[in-house]
This record gives structure tokens, sequence and C-alpha cells, in this order.
């Protein structure tokens, strides 16, 4: 006589399997995913910074970037009072605060600059051991992109210098400045020339005159110089300390200077932080962005629009026909 089977039996044992083997591909996707490394945020403190150090009293406006070099080490550029800009090797990080070192660039002394600080979003605060051994406090903020959503309507043209004086000007010392035969000059060192009047974006037309040896500049929103200097009688090479560069930051594509006691002409475009620089004619520098303040600058509130600003204090030099075409 045969035997019956249990009812049931074969169904139960398959679904058993199958339960056992979802629990396995379980327990094998959560081992996966517990060992596959995800990748880490980057610091807040990647990025560009408009620096205002407290020194004796006085706001000096100063600018910082911080990037990555590789997968994790910190390096930089730094943007002091005065000087160009200079790299950072690396910034160090301890216990949630950020560290670097430079050596002296125009500074006095030879005894390295020292900085520390914590970033909080896009707010930075730390401080700086000067050349001197003495500490001073600095604040910041994250500098803005500058970015524009349309292209620049253009305005009427305005003269900034009426040929006969210096009215619509001011300077920030003891006035050096005279106007003579149509003519703007600085017969010596002495104060900076800045317009009473602030700027956005704009196009600028400016000439000038130098003689052997001699250094000017042209600050753009009184934050962004442009290079004036004896380079053709000098280093002929196109680096960015010479003649039509940012200073510090953009070199010029050629060398375009004259011969000293020639007259020569920038045009200048200025929209957001994208310049574009015309040498005596040639386009030396087209359409680049100026990454932060160079030495000099009034402040370093990048927002905001600001001045020009004709550098004085560095020898004599002659100016004419400074005529600006601001955006509407």
């Amino acid at each position: 006589m045969k035997t019956p089977s249990m009812p049931g039996n074969k169904p139960i044992f398959s679904f058993l399997k199958g339960q056992a083997i979802l629990l396995l591909l379980i327990l094998s996707t959560i081992k996966v995913s517990a060992n596959r490394v995800e990748p880490s945020k980057d610091p807040d403190v990647i990025g560009r910074w408009d620096l205002t150090l407290d020194k004796g009293g006085k706001s000096l406006p100063s600018w910082l970037e911080v990037q990555k070099s590789g997968t994790h080490t910190l390096i930089g550029r730094f943007v002091y009072a005065f000087g160009s800009a200079r790299p950072i090797s690396e910034v160090k990080v301890n216990d949630g605060k950020y560290s670097f070192s430079i050596p002296v660039q125009w500074e006095e002394g030879t005894r390295n600059m020292d900085f520390q600080f914590e970033v909080s979003g896009d707010n930075i605060k730390g401080s700086m051991i000067y050349t001197d051994g003495v500490s001073y406090n600095f604040t910041g903020v994250r500098a803005p992109a500058l970015i524009r959503a349309k292209k620049p309507v253009w305005g009427t043209p305005v003269k900034l210098f009426n040929g006969k004086n210096v009215k619509g000007w001011h300077t920030d010392g003891t006035n050096q400045w005279i106007a003579q035969g149509g003519i703007l000059r600085s017969p010596h060192s002495g104060a900076n020339l800045i317009t009473d009047r602030n700027f956005t974006d704009f196009k600028l037309h400016i000439e000038f005159r130098y003689p052997q040896g001699s250094n000017s500049g042209v600050y753009l929103r009184g934050r962004y110089e442009t290079q004036i200097i004896d380079t053709k009688s000098g280093d002929p090479e196109p680096i960015n300390n010479q003649f039509s560069s940012i200073y510090g930051f953009l070199p010029p594509n050629k060398m375009m200077a004259k011969n000293p006691g020639e007259w020569q002409s920038y045009d200048i475009t200025l929209v957001g932080r994208m310049v574009t620089l015309v040498a005596n004619g040639k386009t030396v520098i087209c359409d680049q962005v100026i990454p932060g303040i160079t030495g000099g600058a009034i402040n370093s509130k990048e927002g905001e629009p600001g001045p020009i600003l004709i550098q004085g204090d560095h020898g004599p030099i002659d100016y004419r026909n400074i005529v600006i075409t601001p955006a509407k």
C-alpha cells in the first residue's frame, strides 16, 4: 500500500530556501556598503576670502585664496595691504583651526608672517603675527563671484579729467597733482588721486607718460591695479607685475610698452571680475577673471562699486584723455 506524502512540504521548503537567499543578499549588500569609501566633502575654507586686518587702529584690506592640491593638501595665495599675491605652500589644519606662514615680501624685517584662523560658513576670523612680532586680528567674508546675468548696456562717456584742474577728484594725502596744459601731472611721489564718483562696470580710456624708471598704476573700482611701469628699458618679458598686467595676477600676452617719455594708452573693460585690456592698440588681456584685490586697494569690499584711483606714490607720472563709459 502506498504511503501518502505530507501535503505542503515542498512549497514550505522552497519558501524557506528563498528567504535564506534573500537574507544572504541583504547581508552582502550591507557589507559592501560598509566597505565603500564615500567621497569627503571639501572643507568650507576652500575658496576666496575678502579680509580686513585691524593693524594699529587702521583697517587694512587683504585677500586669501585656499584650494586643494591632490587629495588632501591645502595650498593658497595671499595678498597683504601692499605687494602682490604670494604663494602659500601649505595651509595646515589642526582641530578645526587653520594656519599658514609666508616669508616677507616688501615688509620690513626678516621674520615670517604667521596666520591662524577659523571658518564658519561664509565668515572667517583669525590673527596675524606680523614681521615685528606683534599680533593683529582680522575678519573676512567669502568673496563674491560677481557674475553678470546679462551683457552690459553702455551709457554716455564721461570725461574724468577736464584738462584744467582736478575737480571731481580727491587725494588720500597732501596733494601734489596739478593740471598743466591739458595734462594731469604728478611731478614727484606723493598722494594717490581718487575720483569722487564710484563705478560698477565700465569701459575706461586713459593715456599716460612716464620718465625712465618711474612707476604708477590705475586701480579699477579702487581695488584692482592695472600696472604702469617703465618696462621696455627693463624686463621685456610679459609677467604679472610689469607693464599692462593686473598686478600680481594676470600677465599680458605680449609686451607692448613704448619707450619712456612717449605717450601710451590703455583701453580697459571691466564687467564683474572679467577684464579686457588693450595696451597701445593691442589686446593683451582678453576677458580674464581677476581673482581678488591687489596690494594697495582702498578696501576689500569687492561687491560694492568703487572709484578710479591713480597711483601717485611711486614716482612722477603724466595722464591725459581720461574717459569712462559706465554701464547703465
